[in-house]
């Protein structure tokens, strides 16, 4: 499974990627906003500092101007992969940039007739929003493993990007059900660490040496 960084905060996916954790980025303007800093000078610095696709999101909703943004967009890096919302004008945009030869990351998903119309028209990565649904009471990985289900009767190329991951759970039941890759904020990923009988066998082990007086340097 690849991991892509759910942020636009660029030490945070620094730090990341040092340890081999970063295959790719996505970002939205919730999260440039965030950053404090302009969409087209952050998106170029992760760009320089990530191999993997950079997801980049328009802004316009319609179609015409969608596409014209994806290419403004495409000209930062190679690696962009153009990001557009699951509407039907985001569908017309992903159809003429992927045919064009670019990545582009369809987003906002929830359903499995979603995923269907972006795979047919020719999309990169697929983003269903699993904590997003669980937040209406519905089934978040249920539709992972939906879209999974339809991709691989019909030997459909997008990959199913699991996004709106909010817990470590999250990432392994996407794993599970064989989601290509995860979107993540670092927080997130770096939790994936934590197990409380970790914690509990390292103490025990530091008790036992510093019981001991065992020292190795």
């Amino acid at each position: 499974m690849k991991f892509f960084v759910d942020t636009a905060d660029v030490p945070a996916i620094a730090e990341l990627n040092e340890l081999g954790m970063v295959d790719g980025v996505t970002t939205n303007p919730s999260l440039i906003k965030k950053s404090g800093r302009d969409i087209l000078e952050v998106t170029k610095e992760i760009c320089d500092l990530v191999e993997g696709p950079v997801s980049a999101e328009v802004v316009a909703t319609e179609a015409d101007q969608m596409i014209a943004e994806g290419r403004k967009l495409l000209e930062i890096a190679d690696n962009i992969a153009v990001k557009v919302p699951l509407t039907w004008d985001g569908l017309k945009a992903c159809k003429v940039l992927s045919d064009d030869g670019a990545m582009v990351n369809v987003t906002l998903c929830f359903s499995a007739n979603q995923a269907l119309l972006a795979a047919k028209a020719g999309a990169t990565f697929i983003s269903p929003f699993i904590g997003r649904l669980d937040d209406i009471n519905l089934d978040g990985m249920q539709l992972i493993e939906d879209i999974r289900t339809v991709y691989d009767n019909y030997n459909y190329e997008t990959e199913i990007l699991a996004a709106s991951i909010r817990t470590a759970n999250h990432v392994a039941e996407s794993a599970r059900i064989g989601a290509d890759v995860i979107t993540a904020p670092p927080a997130v990923i770096k939790a994936l660490a934590n197990h409380p009988l970790t914690d509990k066998g390292l103490a025990a082990f530091l008790a036992d040496i510093k019981d001991a007086g065992i020292k190795i340097l």
